[in-house]
């Protein structure tokens, strides 16, 4: 039998082929994603750790966590725990470590590094060993700096040269005094690194006489634990937390396995889709093949073979295939994670230099996944073969299914369906997160019911088709006839495409409704005509807005800043704004009361009113990060959405009690309104600072639109491989049946329809087999994109269902195009065929 398996798969290898290449496909979406992510994995603690070369032993600050009615805050690291660390038995050296973050422009005036990587820093005394010259000397005062060699290159700069830089938003021109070498892991992946002299950083950093890390060298010959436990000793342990230079390289090493983890595992799930539409291919394979063989298999049973030979025959050409395919896909997988790592560095994102990693884990998983894949797949095809009785078999009275098996299936497929249905929409009235789970349970159980009715569903679809098929006079009847004769085959390849239109369709529900309940929410909740930010998210210096109300043309600024304090033993973030022009720049519906923000009156959102039982002229004791109590007085009960909610009390009221108030953004109205003039008279306003955003409405919408466009592209990406997979199992489809028919179509020919009329028979049959899975998957993605729009309707009032229906007529004209593309090859062989020789075959 392992003799006889083997002689079928080289009999067959033409039509195991597509087989192959699915399985291919899949397996190296696995270990294409392995490879990619290992090797980014490692290039990435590699460099993270050289950054940990000198440094035997870290001081960092311990945050303290709120209790009572005492905010929670992270201690200072001052000059005298500096000092005593300095004092310790067995310490070489001790420096203060000061960071924070400096975007610096190019001489075009953009932003060089990533934003979130634009980092600033210290330069600790006059020959710092962490960051060796390589030209120039050290910077003095705060317009002096020194920048690292790639950011140099990058911006064309030298010594001498004077740079636009920005802290939290005010632009300075420091001279260049030094240019350095680091191995930073920011700069290695893209980022720049700025370094001024202690006390100037100190202060541009809002850090006067304090730090962010102390970093201890160790003696010769003192080892880094014993360098831990002398300062776990000399520094109070409330306040600080010590830690060997190892334990903070193996804690970034970790930070950056859970991060690629993240990735992976998303694209693994990409993977695994393709892999799920790839069984369908393996299933519908091995069934034709063995009802192709099916005297065969009966002859063998016949003279002896039992059936767990004939199970272990089909398997065993499985294996065969699931090797080749595995291994086939190991290699382009390697070419995967080499393409993508070279396409990082094109879009400009550095990654940091190191070779490319290949596990063994990675190997065995490849060869596991192809094998495994293929074997389950198979198994079923190869364990109905062997039930045949051998006389059935060689009379081939088992070819249909019995009336009995065709109910008991649409029976199940029903109840699936149903309880699917019934699941999801229970899960639409739940609360957010907590209908996420069943909401996953349900879908899984629809499409599965969905894949069981394929058969029963096809019927009706296809014969919905039947006026467009006349058209085409005899080609057109035969190919819809053709369609629903053998309709568990045509569910099997309709249900590969109509996996992945599931997805595609359900994705570009959900996220053209939130693009349209965002831009809904901003028009509705916003009056300014311009909001002002830090590119990359971080805290605006109270100057911008100070420059901005004295700007000309501007007529009102509210800026919007965050503290934490302490309600009834709860930690609650208040919010900071204008309270004079906060209502004109903004538009919120109140339930109960005025919106008046003044002194010690607030407005709250419905929920934390319904919390804590407030309502307007409701009075409560708020403890302030400095520890002072205040009395506030509810004014208003406000509707919260996504941009505004919680405590909203005067900037002036909040800012007493921070030791260094920041805004998130500032709010503008200007006399002109939107313009390009007013536009850019407020960036030159600001001295063109490239860190700093400067966005109307219609701004804040194609922000958003931009990253929404981006995550579908993506996932259209991703989900690609699936809609290749489900292509192949089209071909593989036809092609198999050609070969079925071949003494029909012979017949056919000998009658009178030519080869033209046969191309148009093979072809119009694809497009009707692909388009049947196209309006299932594009009905299914319709329905889970409304149940999940449900989801975020509660959480989100603005949402409102959109459905695109041009891209929704753009996915069904993709499935016809399947259809025609996978049906050239199969319509061109059937063509082709010998007339007499087809007439002649079995």
């Amino acid at each position: 039998m392992f003799r006889t398996a083997l002689r079928n798969v080289t009999a067959h290898k033409a039509r195991l082929l597509m087989t192959v290449l699915a399985v291919m496909l899949g397996v190296a979406f696995v270990s294409g994603t392995l490879v990619f992510t290992n090797t980014l994995s490692t290039a990435l603690q590699n460099s993270s750790a050289k950054g940990f070369d000198q440094v035997d032993v870290a001081v960092t600050a311990k945050h303290q966590e709120s209790e009572g009615d005492r905010v929670g805050s992270t201690p200072e690291l001052t000059q005298a725990m500096l000092e005593d660390s300095g004092r310790a038995p067995g310490v070489a050296s001790a420096t203060g470590v000061v960071t924070g973050f400096t975007a610096l422009a190019d001489k075009d005036g953009k932003l060089i590094g990533g934003g979130f990587q634009s980092q600033g820093g210290n330069y600790w005394g006059t020959d710092d060993p962490r960051y060796p010259l390589v030209d120039g000397a050290v910077p003095s005062g705060t317009d002096e700096i020194l920048i690292d060699s790639e950011t140099a290159k990058r911006g064309g700069y030298q010594v001498g040269d004077t740079i636009r830089m920005s802290i939290d938003g005010p632009v300075l021109e420091p001279r260049i005094t030094g240019i350095f070498t680091t191995d930073d892991g920011n700069v290695a992946a893209g980022g720049s690194l700025a370094l001024f002299d202690t006390a100037s950083a100190q202060e541009l950093f809002g850090k006067k006489g304090t730090y962010d890390q102390i970093d201890v060298g160790a003696e010769p010959g003192v080892s880094q634990a014993a360098l831990k436990s002398a300062l776990d000793k000399a520094l109070p342990s409330d306040l600080v937390e010590v830690k060997t230079g190892e334990q903070m390289a193996d804690e970034q090493a970790e930070s950056i396995s859970a991060m690629m983890s993240g990735l992976r595992q998303g694209m693994l799930a990409f993977a695994g889709i393709a892999l799920f539409v790839g069984t369908f291919i393996i299933a519908n394979t091995f069934t034709m093949l063995v009802a192709q063989r099916t005297k065969e298999l009966a002859l063998m049973r016949a003279v002896g073979a039992s059936r767990r030979q004939v199970t272990r025959s089909v398997l065993i050409e499985a294996f065969v295939v699931g090797t080749v395919a595995g291994i086939a896909g190991l290699v382009a997988g390697v070419g995967i994670g080499a393409g993508l790592r070279a396409l990082m560095g094109s879009l400009d994102v550095t990654v940091p230099a190191g070779p490319l990693v290949i596990t063994s884990g990675t190997v065995l998983l490849a060869l596991g996944v192809g094998i495994v894949i293929t074997m389950l797949a198979a198994w079923l095809p190869g364990r109905r073969a062997a039930r045949i009785p051998p006389v059935a078999a060689m009379s081939s009275v088992h070819a249909q299914a019995t009336t009995k098996s065709l109910v008991l299936r649409n029976t199940i497929g029903a109840l699936f369906a149903a309880a699917g249905v019934a699941v999801v929409i229970a899960a639409t009235g739940m609360d957010g997160s907590d209908g996420q789970g069943p909401m996953g349970l349900g879908a899984g159980l629809l499409i599965i019911g969905v894949f069981i009715l394929t058969p029963l569903l096809s019927r009706p679809l296809i014969a919905a088709a039947s006026p467009l098929m006349r058209v085409f006079g005899v080609s057109g009847k035969l190919a819809r006839q053709n369609s629903v004769r053998n309709p568990r085959r045509t569910a099997a390849t309709a249900s590969a495409l109509m996996i992945g239109l599931t997805l595609i369709t359900g994705m570009t529900v959900m996220a053209g409704s939130l693009q349209k309940s965002i831009d809904k929410m901003a028009g509705e909740a916003i009056r300014a005509d311009y909001v002002i930010s830090m590119a990359n998210g971080n805290e605006l210096s109270p100057e911008v807005e100070r420059t901005l109300r004295d700007t000309e043309g501007v007529t009102a600024t509210s800026p919007m800043r965050n503290a934490p304090a302490q309600i009834d033993g709860e930690t609650e973030y208040l919010t900071g704004v204008d309270g004079k022009t906060f209502g004109d720049l903004t538009e919120f519906p109140v339930d109960n009361g005025t919106f008046t923000v003044d002194g010690t009156d607030v407005v709250v959102d419905t929920d934390i009113a319904d919390q804590y039982g407030w309502k307007a002229g409701s009075t409560f004791d708020v403890h302030y990060e400095d520890g002072e109590k205040q009395q506030l007085t509810v004014a208003g009960v406000y509707e919260p959405n996504e941009m505004f909610n919680g405590i909203i009390l005067d900037a002036g009221t909040l800012a007493p009690h921070q030791s260094a108030p920041d805004d998130m953004l500032v709010m503008v109205a200007t006399d002109g309104g939107v313009s390009d003039a007013t536009k850019d008279r407020l960036e030159e306003a600001l001295g063109s600072n490239p860190a700093i955003k400067v966005q109307d409405k219609q701004d804040l919408s194609n922000e958003i639109a931009s990253m929404f466009t981006l995550m579908l592209n993506m996932l259209y990406a991703l989900l690609a491989m699936a809609v290749i997979v489900a292509v192949l199992g089209v071909i593989n489809t036809l092609a198999m049946s050609v070969f079925e028919r071949s003494q029909e179509i012979g017949m056919l020919r000998a009658i009178g329809l030519d080869r033209k009329g046969v191309k148009r028979m093979v072809r119009l049959e694809s497009l009707l087999i692909s388009l049947f899975g196209g309006v299932l998957g594009i009905g299914l993605g319709v329905f889970f994109g409304w149940a999940a729009g449900q989801l975020i309707g509660a959480r989100m009032s603005t949402y409102e269902l959109v459905l695109p229906w041009d891209r929704m007529a753009l996915f069904l004209l993709l499935a016809a195009a399947v259809g025609v593309l996978a049906a050239l090859w199969p319509a061109r062989r059937a063509a082709r065929l010998n007339m007499l020789s087809a007439i002649k075959s079995e």
